[in-house]
C-alpha cells in the first residue's frame, strides 16, 4: 500500500513537472520548452515527440538529435550559429523547420552542410539571420521537397536563375525586407507550382516583362517601382492579388491579357502626376513600345486600355496618390468594379472630362454598373458632375468625409428626363437624388452650410453621417424624405441647440449618435424608433424624459451617457436603464451632481436613497437649511418680543 502511493506521488511530480517546464501533450506527441532560458537541447527527450518549440531561448549550438518520428522543430529566437554536419541527419520525418532570428551567418559551411541532411524538408524559415546571397544559396541546397520558404529581414541583394534550381516544387516565397534590386530572368519562371510571391521591401525599381503564370498573391510593395509591365501573349495567368502600394509608379500597370485579378493595391504611389489621364495612358502605351522593343513604330492599339477591358477587377486602391481629375475613362472599363477608393487624393472638381464621340458634339456617357463602393475622402471636392452620379447606376455606399460638398436644395436636382447636353457640369451643389441605389453616405466633415429641406428627396438611405459640420443649419423637413429607410444616423459635433434639431418619426432607426452639441431636451419622436444604440455624450442634458426612455429601453441595448450635467436626484430614467441592464460603457466615467457636489453615477447607484434622503420633492438642501435658519431666527425673535411685552405688562400692573 505504501509502495503504491510512493508510486503515484513519484509520477505526480514527474507529471507536474514535466508540465512545468516542457508542456507534455501525450496526445498529439508536442512538447514545448519556449522562454525556459535553455543554453542547450534538453536531454532525453521522448523518442516519439512529433512536434518539439525550443524558440526564445540561448542555445547557440545544435548536436545530434534522435527524435526518429519529428515532423516540426522550432528554434527562432535562440542564439544558434552552429550546426552540426550530423545534428539533423536522423530526423527522416522533419517537415517543418524553424530558424529564424538566430546567427545562422556564421560558420555557413558546416551548416549548410547540417541542413543538406534534411531532403525531406516542406517548410523552411531562415528570416532574420543576416544572410547574403551566396548564404542562401548554400542553405537551398538538397531541398527537393520545399513547398514554402521565407527569408525575411536578411540581406539579399540579386536573385539569380540558379538561386531555387533545387526546389523547383515551391509554392510559397516571401523574401520581404531584404536588399534586392535585381531578378535574373529565369529566377522564378521555372517554378510551376509557385502561387505566392512576396518581394515587399526591397529595392526594386521596375518589373519590365511579367510572366509568372501561376502566382495568386504578388506583393511588390513597399519597393521603388516606376513602372510594371507584362508583354502580352495568350497564355492565362493565375494572379488573383497584386499589391503594388508604396511605390513610384507613375503610370497604371499594363497586366497580362488574361489574368485572373480580383484585388489590385496602387494606393501611396505618383500616380496622377502627369496631370491627365490621356497623357498617363499615352505615355504608358509608349513605355509598353519600348520594352518590348518596337522603339519609335507607331501603333494604334491601346496596350494598356486593351488589358484592363478583361480584367475581372472587383476592388482597386487608388488612394494617395496625386490625381487631380479622375481617370473616367480607365476605370470605366472595369466592368467587375464593385470597391474603388479614391481616398486622399487632389480632385477638386469631379467634371466629366470625357472625349466626345467622333460623330456628335455631345459627351460620353460611360457606366461603372457594378461599383458599390466608392471612398473620396480628403480630396477637397466640392462639385460633382451629375453625368458622374448617372454612370453609377449600382451604387450603395459612398464615403466623402473632409471635403467641401454642399448638398442641393431639391429644386436644383437635375430630373432624369434632361439630356446629356442640358446638364449644369459644374454645378456648386451635389444632388444626391439621382442615386436611388445609395444606402450608405458619409458627409462627416464638409463644412456644410445648410441641410435643406428635402435634401434627400427620392433617395433610400439606410445611414447618414452628418457629423463635424458644425455651422450647418438643418431645415425642418431635412430628413423626411428618408425617415422610412434610415436604421443609422450621425448628427455629432454640430454644436446644435434643441431648437435646431428636427428629427421627424423614424420606424427603421436603430443607431443614433447626438454628442457632442448642446441639447438638454430628448425630441419626442425618438419614442417611434427602435433604437439600439443612442449616443448623448457631451451635451448639456440635466436630466432625461422617463417616458421617453422607457418607451425606447424595449429595444436599447447600448447607450453612451458621459459628459453631461445630470441631477443625482432627479433620475427616475436612470434606474430605468439600469433595470432593463442597458450596457452603459462610460458609466464609470460618468458623474451627477447634487448641488456643488458631484458623485460617480455607478456609485449613486449603489444607495441613491441615501445621496437624496433630503431632498424632498425636489427641494434642494440648501433651500432646507435656509427655511430651517429662518424659521429658528423668527421664533427666537418671537419668544424675545413675547417676553419683552411681559416684563411690560408686569411693571404696568405694579
Amino acid at each position: 500500500m505504501v509502495k503504491h502511493t510512493f508510486a503515484n506521488l513519484l509520477l505526480w511530480s514527474l507529471g507536474h513537472a514535466l508540465y512545468a517546464t516542457g508542456k507534455m501533450d501525450d496526445g498529439a506527441k508536442e512538447q514545448s520548452w519556449r522562454n525556459q532560458n535553455l543554453d542547450s537541447v534538453p536531454l532525453d527527450l521522448d523518442v516519439g515527440l512529433r512536434s518539439l518549440d525550443l524558440s526564445n531561448n540561448f542555445i547557440r549550438q545544435l548536436h545530434k538529435l534522435d527524435l526518429p518520428y519529428l515532423e516540426q522543430l522550432d528554434l527562432s529566437s535562440n542564439q544558434l550559429e552552429l550546426i552540426s554536419e550530423g545534428a539533423l541527419g536522423d530526423l527522416a520525418l522533419l517537415e517543418k523547420l524553424n530558424l529564424s532570428i538566430n546567427a545562422l551567418n556564421n560558420n555557413l559551411d558546416r551548416n549548410s552542410k547540417g541542413l543538406q541532411s534534411i531532403g525531406g524538408l516542406k517548410s523552411l524559415d531562415i528570416s532574420l539571420n543576416s544572410l547574403g546571397d551566396e548564404a542562401v544559396k548554400l542553405y537551398l541546397q538538397n531541398k527537393s521537397s520545399l513547398e514554402q520558404l521565407k527569408m525575411s529581414g536578411n540581406s539579399l541583394t540579386w536573385l539569380t536563375h540558379y538561386l531555387f534550381k533545387e526546389s523547383e516544387g515551391l509554392r510559397s516565397i516571401i523574401i520581404d525586407n531584404n536588399l534586392i534590386s535585381a531578378i535574373d530572368r529565369g529566377t522564378f519562371e521555372p517554378l510551376e507550382k509557385l502561387e505566392k510571391l512576396n518581394l515587399a521591401k526591397n529595392n526594386l525599381a521596375h518589373i519590365c516583362d511579367f510572366k509568372l503564370q501561376r502566382v495568386k498573391y504578388l506583393n511588390l510593395s513597399r519597393n521603388s517601382i516606376e513602372f510594371f509591365i507584362a508583354v502580352e501573349d495568350n497564355h492565362m495567368y493565375s494572379l488573383e492579388i497584386l499589391d503594388l502600394s508604396h511605390n513610384k509608379l507613375l503610370y497604371f500597370p499594363i497586366l497580362p491579357k488574361f489574368n485572373q485579378l480580383k484585388y489590385l493595391y496602387l494606393n501611396h504611389n505618383l500616380l496622377g502626376n502627369l496631370n491627365s489621364e490621356a497623357s498617363m495612358v499615352l505615355e504608358a502605351n509608349s513605355l509598353y513600345n519600348d520594352v518590348v522593343r518596337q522603339g519609335d513604330l507607331i501603333i494604334g492599339k491601346n496596350n494598356l486600355h486593351s488589358t484592363w477591358r478583361l480584367m475581372p477587377l472587383s476592388y482597386i486602391d487608388l488612394s494617395y496618390n496625386h490625381f487631380t481629375s479622375f481617370p473616367l475613362e480607365t476605370l470605366s472599363l472595369l466592368s467587375s468594379l464593385e470597391g474603388l477608393d479614391f481616398g486622399f487624393n487632389c480632385v477638386q472638381n469631379l467634371t466629366w472630362n470625357v472625349r466626345h464621340d467622333s460623330a456628335s458634339e455631345y459627351y460620353r456617357q460611360l457606366y461603372f454598373p457594378s461599383l458599390k463602393y466608392l471612398n473620396m475622402q480628403s480630396n477637397g471636392l466640392v462639385s460633382v458632375s451629375p453625368l458622374f452620379f448617372q454612370a453609377l447606376t449600382q451604387v450603395e455606399k459612398i464615403n466623402l468625409q473632409d471635403n467641401s460638398v454642399q448638398p442641393c436644395a431639391p429644386v436644383g436636382q437635375v430630373h432624369s428626363s434632361s439630356s446629356p447636353q442640358q446638364l449644369n457640369l459644374n454645378s456648386s451643389c451635389v444632388a444626391f437624388g439621382k442615386l436611388r441605389t445609395l444606402k450608405h453616405l458619409s458627409l462627416e466633415d464638409n463644412n456644410i452650410r445648410i441641410l435643406h429641406a428635402n435634401a434627400f428627396q427620392k433617395s433610400a438611405l439606410v445611414s447618414l453621417n452628418l457629423a463635424r459640420n458644425s455651422h450647418m443649419v438643418m431645415q425642418a423637413g431635412a430628413l423626411e424624405d428618408i425617415k422610412e429607410t434610415l436604421q443609422s444616423l450621425t448628427i455629432s459635433e454640430l454644436n446644435m441647440t434643441n431648437s435646431e434639431l428636427f428629427l421627424p418619426c423614424m420606424p427603421m432607426l436603430m443607431h443614433l449618435n447626438i454628442s457632442n452639441n448642446n441639447l438638454n431636451v430628448l425630441p419626442n419622436s425618438l419614442s417611434c424608433s427602435p433604437l439600439r444604440e443612442f449616443n448623448i455624450r457631451n451635451n448639456a442634458f440635466v436630466s432625461l424624459n422617463y417616458t421617453l426612455i422607457l418607451a425606447i429601453s424595449a429595444h436599447l441595448h447600448v447607450m453612451h451617457i458621459h459628459g453631461n450635467y445630470f441631477t443625482c436626484c432627479d433620475s427616475q430614467w436612470l434606474s430605468t436603464l439600469n433595470n432593463s441592464r442597458i450596457k452603459m460603457p462610460d458609466i464609470t466615467h460618468t458623474e451627477c451632481f447634487i448641488g456643488d457636489s458631484s458623485i460617480p453615477i455607478n456609485e449613486y447607484l449603489k444607495n441613491s436613497s441615501l445621496y437624496c434622503s433630503l431632498h424632498i420633492k425636489g427641494i434642494h438642501i440648501g433651500q432646507i437649511i435656509i427655511v430651517v435658519l429662518f424659521v429658528t431666527v423668527l421664533i427666537t425673535v418671537l419668544t424675545m418680543v413675547t417676553r419683552k411685552m411681559c416684563c411690560l405688562k408686569k411693571s404696568f400692573i405694579v
